[in-house]
Formats: structure tokens, sequence, C-alpha cells
């Protein structure tokens, strides 16, 4: 996929987006996030899998609940960096270090904001959970760059 200014500017807006959504609930204090936390299992999660509900002054049962959205949001996040690393006309050997030492750097940026927030604290668990789930998003793009373009022509310096 070669770059295009829409292709670069959708890339663009889903990486902030992503940004906003990472860090903006890395501000929220401890009760608005596990409300949020909440509300996502009973009226998402329990629906779809027949999980069950969790009253909504108690947080029990969330900790799993919470790191696998700290993995998704941030396998979210290595696509759209990796995406825009392609884009960037970078060879698939610079994007893999690129793209995981941003992902890392927004990891410990958001740790660090959550020590500043009441009832929240920092944990490098979670930066190696964030980090790999910017991994898996790095090999999934890498995998469809593959996929349309082909071996050889990833291995060269490449605009996906």
């Amino acid at each position: 996929m070669k770059r295009t200014k829409l292709r670069f500017g959708i890339c663009l807006a889903l990486l902030a987006g992503t940004l906003l959504f990472i860090w903006g609930n890395s501000c929220l204090p401890a009760e608005y996030s596990s409300a949020f936390s909440s509300w996502v299992r009973n009226q998402i999660l329990v629906p779809l899998f027949g999980l069950p509900a969790v009253p909504p002054d108690e947080v029990g049962g969330l900790g799993i609940l919470r790191k696998v959205a700290h993995f998704l949001e941030f396998w979210w996040l290595g696509m759209c960096l990796s995406w825009l690393m392609y884009m960037l006309r970078t060879k698939v050997t610079e994007v893999l270090p690129w793209s995981l030492g941003a992902g890392a750097l927004v990891a410990c940026i958001d740790e660090g904001i959550q020590l500043f927030v009441p009832g929240r604290n920092s944990s490098f668990k979670d930066v190696g959970i964030d980090v790999s789930g910017v991994l898996l998003g790095i090999l999934v793009i890498s995998l469809i760059a593959w996929i349309i373009h082909g071996k050889s022509k990833i291995l060269e310096e490449t605009n996906v």
C-alpha cells in the first residue's frame, strides 16, 4: 500500500486518537476508572459472553479485564505505529525497533501519569503487558505487509 495524503492522515488521526484514549484513561481517578471497567463488563461483556455481572460498588474480578484492556489498546497502538513507519518508507529492519521503542515510551509515560492520579499506581508489570501488546500489533502489520507485498519486497525498503 503506497502512502497517500489520505492514508497518512488516517494513520495520524488513529494514532492521535489512540494516544488520547490511552492517556485519557490514565488521567481518570481510580473510582471513575473502576466504574468505567464495571460498565464495560456489565453492559458489553456480560451480554456478549454470558459472564456474571459485577455490582457497581464491587471492583473485584476487574483485574483481568483491566490487563486485557491494557494489552488491546497497546496492540492497536503497535499497529498504528508500525503502519506509520512503513508509510515513512522505513526498512522492515527499522520498523520493529522504532515502533517498539515508541510504544515502550508511550507505556512508560502512561504509567508515569498514573503516579500523579488519586488512587492509581504505576506498575512495571503493566509496562510489560503494554509492550507485549505493541509487539503483537507490529507483528500483525508486518504479516499483512508481507502477505500483500511478498517476502522479497518487504525485506527491501518498502512503502506499505
